[in-house]
């Protein structure tokens, strides 16, 4: 384990036990929040009867659509807009403030265009998701080193066999960086749809948990959330790392 991550751990770990302090000496009040030892004693209470499970299997599967869907349209249009210096003169900087428009303004137009099924929600999160891919896709694929270019020049290869086997496999940490952001964004927008109208999700659970003071409902789902995000953050982080140093050695 590296420097940083003893770091990290030992921040968040402290973190927990100053919270876990908090609660238990009543600085925060338990209507309030629940100390961290029983939201983990009550996520596994909660897992263990499976009252969540198709809430849990709904969300996961949208976010995993949304932010395939994401990767796949972004690597995409990255890829299509690299070296069209003109086309992203002017995209650029609609890029740069996309996130300043309010995604979730578009949700009753969504509702009305696709019914009150898991779609609006998925769309919410793909649009979320998808700048920051093509962002990090054309960041990466600037950043390929030009020998590598010539390299598939030497070999005559076409355009689809460079990109394939020369350009994205060289921008590729930088591509898995995109993967991360994308994946938190579709969670928060999934999740935050389904808070704002859906009859079923894990988002819909915990704004029903909230509205009824549920405690032992609301902080564990929240605290499941963040153990998938922060390993699958954690899975991807190591990947990251792996192919940046194999990049380097190239």
């Amino acid at each position: 384990m590296s420097r940083a991550a003893r770091y990290r751990l030992a921040f968040v770990v402290g973190a927990i036990v100053l919270v876990e302090l908090l609660c238990r000496i009543g600085v925060i009040d338990r209507l309030t929040m629940q100390p961290p030892s029983a939201m983990a004693r009550d996520l596994f209470v909660l897992l263990a009867s499976g009252t969540m499970n198709h809430a849990m299997l709904k969300t996961f599967a949208n976010v995993a659509i949304a932010c395939a869907a994401a990767v796949i349209a972004g690597v995409m249009l990255g890829v299509a807009l690299h070296g069209r210096h003109a086309i992203r003169q002017v995209l650029e900087p609609l890029f740069a403030t996309y996130y300043a428009i309010p995604i979730y303004a578009f949700y009753p137009l969504l509702i009305v265009l696709f019914g009150l099924g898991d779609m609006p929600q998925v769309l919410i999160g793909f649009m979320l998701a998808v700048v920051v891919v093509i962002v990090n896709t054309l960041n990466g694929l600037d950043r390929v080193a030009r020998v590598h270019r010539k390299t598939a020049q030497v070999y005559r290869l076409g355009p689809a066999a460079t990109t394939f086997k020369i350009t994205l496999p060289s921008a590729a940490p930088y591509l898995l960086t995109g993967v991360k952001l994308a994946l938190a964004y579709a969670f928060i927008g999934v999740i935050g749809a389904e808070f704002i109208m859906s009859r079923t999700g894990i988002g819909y659970e915990i704004s029903f948990a909230y509205n009824n003071f549920d405690n032992k409902i609301m902080y564990p789902l929240i605290l499941l959330i963040l153990i998938v995000s922060i390993l699958l953050n954690a899975i991807l982080s190591h990947w990251e790392q792996i192919l940046m140093r194999r990049r380097n050695r190239l």
